[in-house]
């Protein structure tokens, strides 16, 4: 199990899972997922955090949705994939390790399948994970439920996108919290 902290900025990598444009209509809460995954990109823009960005077989399930790529900083990395786990691609395994992050900030689809296995196996490496509950989801609700269950189990941190953000501010002041709650209303 690990050893919850608070997010550091200077720690902290954000990793938005494949939220395509074929697979996000088929989960529930898409508008929800979507929404707060956008956020997360903004905001990585706006704090300065490294985000990864995971395409599963792009070919067949589309690319990213628009509302995140328009989002994301510049200097984002965009992935594709097979491997359920983003650990088990290697470019992907690459860039999280070249972050030198201790903590990864996690949103994405499906909450069951990449997302949990891509948390279970950076917490394995001593990674402090945070999943945003708002911001993953499952075709079935009952997958999120479980999976969530389970790596809280695992040590995992099951958070919300406004607790992370505004845990890795720390302060109610400055421009990046006025930019931020603007992003939170």
């Amino acid at each position: 199990m690990q050893n919850e902290s608070i997010l550091r900025k200077e720690d902290t990598l954000f990793l938005i899972i494949d939220i395509q444009e074929r697979l996000l209509p088929a989960v529930s809460e898409s508008e929800e997922v979507e929404k707060y995954s956008t956020i997360l990109a903004q905001a990585a823009k706006i704090l300065n955090i490294p985000l990864i960005i995971s395409e599963q077989y792009p070919k067949g399930l589309g690319s990213t949705i628009s509302s995140i790529l328009e989002a994301m900083p510049e200097n984002t990395k965009v992935i594709e994939k097979y491997s359920f786990s983003c650990m088990k691609n290697d470019e992907l395994a690459r860039e999280l390790k070249a972050s030198r992050a201790s903590q990864v900030v996690i949103s994405g689809i499906e909450s069951h399948i990449c997302v949990a296995q891509t948390a279970l196996d950076l917490a394995s490496i001593g990674i402090q994970v945070q999943i945003l509950q708002d911001g993953v989801s499952s075709r079935n609700p009952a997958n999120k439920s479980n999976a969530l269950s389970r790596m809280s189990r695992a040590g995992i941190t099951i958070s919300n996108t406004e607790s992370a953000l505004f845990e890795l501010l720390g302060y109610a002041k400055g421009d990046e919290f006025k930019a931020i709650s603007k992003l939170i209303k």
